[in-house]
């Protein structure tokens, strides 16, 4: 199991043990300016908030939504990991 697939499980672990679903949940990500298009085909449909950095290099990315179940979660993070560059927060 790779550090991102051992993260990733264990978020499973705990989400399913702490969290009663269906549940609204927040998602976060730092990304380059050059790849917010990206991030933000990932969280399409969710209720999304923007802000570049102070240097203009990096864009802070939220997308809130109602999720079902852990596992669909997961798959939010695992799409968002194939982002160069991205920081999942």
């Amino acid at each position: 199991m790779n550090p991102l697939e051992d993260r990733l499980h264990k978020l499973k672990l705990v989400l399913d043990e702490t969290v009663k679903f269906p549940t609204e949940y927040l998602f976060k990500f730092i990304v380059p300016i050059s790849e917010v298009h990206q991030i933000l085909f990932i969280l399409q449909g969710m209720e999304i908030e923007q802000k570049a950095s102070s240097n203009g290099n990096y864009i802070s990315v939220s997308g809130k939504t109602t999720m079902q179940q852990s596992q669909d979660i997961i798959k939010v993070y695992e799409r968002a990991a194939a982002i160069k560059g991205v920081i999942s927060l």
